[in-house]
């Protein structure tokens, strides 16, 4: 008898078993993947779109996602609205990995008055369109300097910090002059917070050249032979 009740509780056992997983996989939340993260709506949360208008007559927007790491997304916004990032270059570019910017000096070594940042590292990947931010040899020495990957670029995860994802303009981010530094670098106009709602800035129209002038006399003398 007290082998049959075993068995009977052991099947009792084995036939509950996939519905209380089932009900457990119901209650506990799903973790959101991480293509669904970002959300490419530039007409949403405006206070965390990153507007760069570039020299080359394109404006890309970025999506900051202070989830992953809060207080980066909140350097890059406190610099941008007060115009740091305006006239900077970008000034390493390098054909298939990156463009890096931030730096006033152009020389890769400057940055901003702010003390350095804590690393947020976070499991977030380096794809096509990440922005991370660019540090020294140590972990807590980022900035003001980030970058953007052009290509997808995994050795740099959780070994920079990725706070933002490129959501429109990526073809501008494509067209900026490459070299370290570039012959003619690609300069950032302005960086603006789009919740601030500043019109794209665009180059000056280049100076009209010299046009050569005829004197009076010369019109008046006489052709030669």
């Amino acid at each position: 008898m007290f082998k049959a009740l075993f068995a009977a509780g052991a099947l009792a056992a084995l036939v509950a078993t996939p519905a209380v997983a089932r009900a457990q996989d119901e209650a506990a939340p799903a973790a959101p993947r991480v293509y669904d993260a970002v959300n490419f709506n530039q007409q949403e949360d405006l206070e965390n779109v990153l507007l760069l208008d570039l020299s080359n007559g394109q404006r890309v927007a970025i999506r900051l996602m202070p989830d992953w790491a809060p207080a980066h997304v909140e350097r890059v916004k406190k610099l941008a609205r007060q115009g740091f990032y305006d006239g900077v270059i970008f000034h390493r570019v390098i054909d298939g990995f990156m463009a890096q910017t931030g730096d006033p000096t152009g020389t890769g070594t400057g940055g901003s008055d702010l003390p350095d940042l804590k690393a947020e590292f976070n499991p977030m990947p380096h794809l096509r369109g990440t922005v991370s931010m660019a540090r020294a040899a140590a972990d807590d020495s980022a900035n003001s300097q980030f970058f953007i990957v052009f290509y997808p670029r995994f050795s740099l995860d959780r070994k920079y910090t990725n706070f933002g994802r490129v959501i429109a303009g990526m073809d501008a981010v494509d067209a900026i002059e490459r070299g370290e530094p570039p012959a003619r670098p690609t300069v950032i106009l302005q960086a603006s917070i789009a919740a601030d709602g500043k019109p794209q800035r665009f180059a000056p129209a280049p100076a009209p050249a010299p046009q050569d002038t005829i004197s009076t006399d010369e019109l008046n003398a006489p052709i030669g032979q």
